[in-house]
């Protein structure tokens, strides 16, 4: 080999392990201390409110409600009623919901935590209106969820395609978490 060769060799090797390394978020690196960070929510019953409420002040971000052009009645929420508007939205994964609001000036934010309650083991689908409606590439997107009970089931498998090019962050289910504990939490994404 000669040098032209050898160089060649480091070269791509310094490219391809820049190419992993860029593309692997570790935890510390979710979150600078220098990043604006948002917290964005759809709360049906009030309970994410109120988890979006005590993570927002735990990472020291804005907040902002994902407020339906149309609101919910209870009957839209009747999840045993299969024709409640709920669960029309849920079987048909495109259905979109108008929203009545928009995060103004997104492009200043670094980190995007999105918070939701689950339904029919996933985001609702107001969620995936919420996202397509920003360029979120690049930016750090934070999932987090209450539930009665069930997980995140296949929540990433649905809203990952509504904002591909950001940098996403698996769910975290709020569900009685303390501030104490959600401050640890986003301590840890940093």
């Amino acid at each position: 080999m000669n040098y032209k060769q050898i160089l060649l060799i480091v070269i791509a090797g310094v490219l391809a392990l820049a190419t992993v390394t860029g593309s692997a978020q570790t935890n510390n690196e979710i979150m600078s201390n220098n990043s604006k960070t948002l917290v964005a929510y759809f709360s049906a019953t009030g309970t994410t409110m109120e988890a979006a409420t005590k993570l927002a002040k735990a990472a020291g971000a804005d907040l902002h409600e994902i407020i339906p052009a149309v609101p919910y009645t209870p009957a839209d929420l009747n999840w045993r009623d299969k024709k409640s508007r709920s669960t029309l939205e849920m079987e048909d994964k495109s259905s979109r919901p108008a929203i009545a609001n928009k995060v103004e000036n997104m492009e200043q934010y670094d980190t995007v935590f999105v918070g939701y309650p689950i339904w029919w083991y996933i985001a609702p689908t107001i969620i995936n209106t919420f996202l397509e409606q920003y360029d979120l590439t690049g930016k750090t997107v934070v999932p987090f969820f209450t539930s009665g009970g069930s997980g995140a089931g296949e929540t990433m498998r649905y809203l990952k395609p509504s904002a591909p090019g950001a940098n996403w962050v698996e769910p975290k289910n709020l569900n009685y978490m303390g501030e104490g504990e959600m401050k640890s939490w986003v301590e840890s994404l940093k």
